[in-house]
């Protein structure tokens, strides 16, 4: 419903001081025209042990600035402090329900509410805010949950992996609009869907969305359900090894816009990991979120090289050690590698091991930053002490050398 720009933040500012009613607010995007402070700012009551408090999360290009406010003329002044600034979208969830605001290109508002749709505890007992809730569609669709919206017995952990996916990717959302996400070896694409329906709810502006993998029934089968959905003019699915994806260029074609904004490889195969990030850091992608699965190579690469530092040798004598000291080894390796080339990386448990014993993420986010001689010296020394080359590095040779030159 349009209505004018003071009007709809009088509305939003009501709620985000209510104590009793706010369960978490989001602002993100801008207006046409306008340059926000920050690229978003996250809103939600905590109870601390000096008692009640909003919380205030902002977030700049490279890290988060929390704060915490009491419930007075403290917390409004940090809530007028932020609806002054211009962004594009508000998303205010309450008890009671939700309120969206997206300010459009003639600088009116454009406002939409829903009612809760689940009953909430109150700010002083309130458990973990769901972002995936069960009766999503997709959920129906993907067989995690049932007609009526209950998650299946036999689905509790794909459910858990799908939600704590989408708060691991919550607080790096690039600014973009219009926003493209590639999932590079999407599999049956459940974390795919999640990743959509998500961002279709809380980016500033239209969310295309592109799922990749070499086998022909991941493609027909996602892309039926993409049309079940009513998703299919945004969700897509191509048949390809993730080497050989080939995307149209963005805004005609204009060399400064990114393939993608948020390149997903989550749960790819041992080495298809490493073919999504050096795909994803090719292209130069703002957002990369890497889940990866089997690390067989490396400890291939182990073998045949004969010779391992001394200090390591009783840990690779035992098999189940070694494919463990394989896997670390292997992920922080890509991690120094991202870093590297101007990433910010966060190596994470993004669910629970219960869940799945895949839990790792790797969170990354572009800078730009050049790499310090400290961590060329950490990955020479990797390299020296091992006596080999990770298949990664092996892919972006010609990006790491133009990277050390700088």
């Amino acid at each position: 419903m349009p209505t004018t720009l003071d009007e709809a933040l009088a509305q939003a500012r009501s709620e985000l001081l209510d104590s009793q009613r706010l369960v978490r607010a989001v602002a993100a995007g801008r207006r046409r025209g306008g340059d926000p402070q920050w690229r978003k700012a996250e809103l939600r009551p905590v109870e601390l042990k000096a008692g009640p408090r909003l919380q205030v999360t902002v977030f700049d290009e490279r890290q988060a600035h929390t704060a915490n406010h009491t419930w007075d003329a403290d917390a409004a002044t940090a809530v007028d402090a932020l609806l002054e600034q211009p962004f594009g979208n508000w998303h205010v969830d309450t008890v009671d329900g939700s309120l969206q605001i997206r300010v459009t290109k003639k600088g009116e508002a454009q406002v939409h509410r829903s009612a809760a749709q689940r009953a909430q505890q109150s700010t002083h007992d309130r458990a973990k805010t769901r972002l995936v809730d069960p009766g999503e569609p997709f959920l129906r669709e993907l067989g995690i949950a049932t007609s009526d919206g209950r998650i299946k017995p036999s689905r509790v952990d794909k459910y858990h992996q799908v939600e704590e996916f989408v708060r691991a990717l919550d607080p790096v959302i690039p600014v973009a609009d219009p926003m493209r996400v590639v999932d590079l070896g999407c599999g049956n694409a459940y974390l795919t869907f999640a990743c959509y329906r998500y961002l279709a709810r809380v980016a500033p502006g239209e969310v295309s969305l592109t799922g990749v993998d070499v086998k022909r029934q991941a493609r027909e089968h996602n892309t039926k359900v993409a049309d079940r959905l009513g998703w299919s003019s945004a969700v897509s699915f191509v048949e390809g090894a993730i080497g050989d994806v080939d995307l149209p260029l963005r805004n005609g074609g204009q060399p400064d816009a990114p393939v993608a904004d948020i390149v997903l490889a989550l749960h790819a195969c041992d080495t298809a990991t490493d073919d999504a990030l050096a795909q994803a850091a090719r292209w130069a992608t703002p957002v990369v979120l890497a889940a990866p699965c089997c690390h067989h190579d490396l400890q291939g690469r182990l073998r045949a090289a004969g010779s391992v530092p001394e200090a390591v040798a009783p840990v690779l004598r035992h098999g189940l050690l070694r494919e463990r000291l394989g896997d670390v080894l292997t992920d922080a390796w890509r991690a120094l590698i991202l870093r590297l080339l101007g990433y910010r990386v966060e190596v994470i448990e993004f669910v629970d091991s219960v869940h799945t014993p895949r839990n790792v993420l790797l969170r990354a986010v572009r800078t730009d930053a050049a790499a310090t001689d400290a961590l060329w010296d950490e990955h020479d020394a990797l390299v020296t002490s091992w006596g080999i080359q990770p298949y990664l590095a092996e892919l972006l040779t010609d990006e790491l050398d133009a990277a050390r030159a700088r």
